[in-house]
């Protein structure tokens, strides 16, 4: 889980700066991240999109 989290603060730091954070907010941004970076493994954009919920609902 810890992994996840590192993966998650790695696209958060990328999404900050790029423009999917200007484009629908920092939660959007983090998605589409999520979704780009697993490609088409399904199980590996499911588990990145967890986590980015997970952290999103820490941070809230």
């Amino acid at each position: 889980m810890s992994a996840l989290f590192a993966r998650l603060f790695q696209q958060f730091q990328a999404v900050r700066s790029g423009t999917a954070a200007n484009a629908g907010g920092i939660p959007n941004g983090l998605f589409e991240r999520a979704e780009a970076r697993a490609g088409h493994d399904i199980y590996a954009a499911r588990e990145l999109r967890e986590a980015a919920q997970a952290y999103l609902r820490v941070v809230r």
